[in-house]
């Protein structure tokens, strides 16, 4: 993999760990010379994970929609800005420029983001691998409800399996860079969205 796109919180969170893990994350892509693409944001955790990947002479493109880029929230010293017109329009943009998906503690919009990846995976639009940093087991409680999903029937195992979850940053890059994904036939194509 040489570029992921990472969805995150916008804030910090309560927890020191979040932030602090997250500009972790963006030195270990700088070393490893893995491409950040995020939502091209100065504040909060995707602030931090792109510090990270420049204090270390790291590679960050970042795409935002025209509005959020008028609330002065933009990063102006990213390698690259990608100004949108929306933010479906923000999505794709991410996608094309990435060849993993990954997700970080976050809020709605972070889970939004995450879910569009993953459903246009389960509909065979991409096969990249879906990694989710489970900082201090932030997301136990909604990889439980995936679980009850399969459990009562909405959800394949196959696709539940298809994410990949690690506490710690090596595991989950390594797991992600292993990833073997599920042979799946193109029922849409990306026109039709």
């Amino acid at each position: 993999m040489k570029s992921i796109v990472v969805f995150c919180g916008s804030s910090e969170g309560v927890n020191t760990d979040y932030a602090s893990k997250a500009y972790e994350l963006g030195e270990t892509f700088a070393k490893n010379d893995i491409q950040l693409v995020y939502g091209g944001a100065k504040i909060g955790i995707m602030g931090k994970v792109a510090e990270g990947v420049l204090d270390h002479d790291g590679k960050v493109i970042g795409v935002i929609p025209v509005f959020l880029r008028k609330k002065e929230v933009v990063h102006e010293g990213l390698t690259e800005l990608i100004v949108t017109q929306n933010m479906h329009e923000r999505k794709l943009k991410m996608h094309d420029l990435s060849d993993g998906i990954l997700m970080l503690p976050g809020g709605f919009g972070t889970l939004e983001e995450f879910f569009e990846m993953l459903t246009w995976s389960q509909l065979g639009l991409h096969q990249y691998p879906i990694g989710i940093l489970n900082t201090n087991g932030f997301y136990d409680s909604l990889l439980k409800m995936m679980h009850d999903m399969v459990n009562e029937g909405f959800v394949k195992e196959e696709h539940i399996n298809t994410i990949l979850v690690a506490d710690d940053i090596d595991t989950l890059l390594k797991k992600m860079e292993n990833y073997i994904p599920l042979p799946t036939p193109k029922w849409i194509n990306k026109e039709q969205l």
